[in-house]
């Protein structure tokens, strides 16, 4: 079996960050979703827990990061091309996200991102490596 990811992220509202994320063209495992919880599936092999606040509480001993202020990460994902990158985040500022960053086009890697409905950073990257400087 290969490796899976699952990342973990509170979030203030399920109920509206799954339908951000539905908007976004995700969908969600059944198995794994109560009023708590949901499984967002990114991949075969990636998946994103969005938890409740509360209930994320039960799984560390520190504070949740204040978004507004800080950064706790920044998730990136690989986009097919250019216009997907700009496609993904259309679609996020029309669910009620932000972009907070300009984009960023270095030639052979480009890349955008958005700010979810909690303040997580998303970021959506294209790379060309057969144009990737030698």
């Amino acid at each position: 079996m290969a490796t899976q990811i699952f990342v973990n992220l509170p979030v203030k509202n399920l109920n509206k960050s799954i339908e951000f994320f539905t908007k976004l063209g995700y969908t969600f495992n059944l198995q794994f979703t109560d009023e708590n919880a949901t499984c967002m599936i990114i991949s075969d092999t990636i998946f994103v827990m969005l938890v409740t606040e509360p209930f994320f509480l039960n799984f560390t001993k520190k504070e949740i990061c204040d978004t507004s202020k800080y950064t706790e990460s920044i998730i990136c994902l690989s986009a097919e091309s250019r216009e997907a990158v700009d496609d993904m985040v259309k679609k996020a500022i029309a669910a009620g996200g932000s972009a907070p960053n300009d984009k960023q086009d270095h030639g052979w890697m480009y890349g955008h991102g958005f700010q979810d409905l909690d303040g997580h950073l998303w970021e959506i990257a294209y790379m060309d490596e057969s144009a990737m400087p030698q």
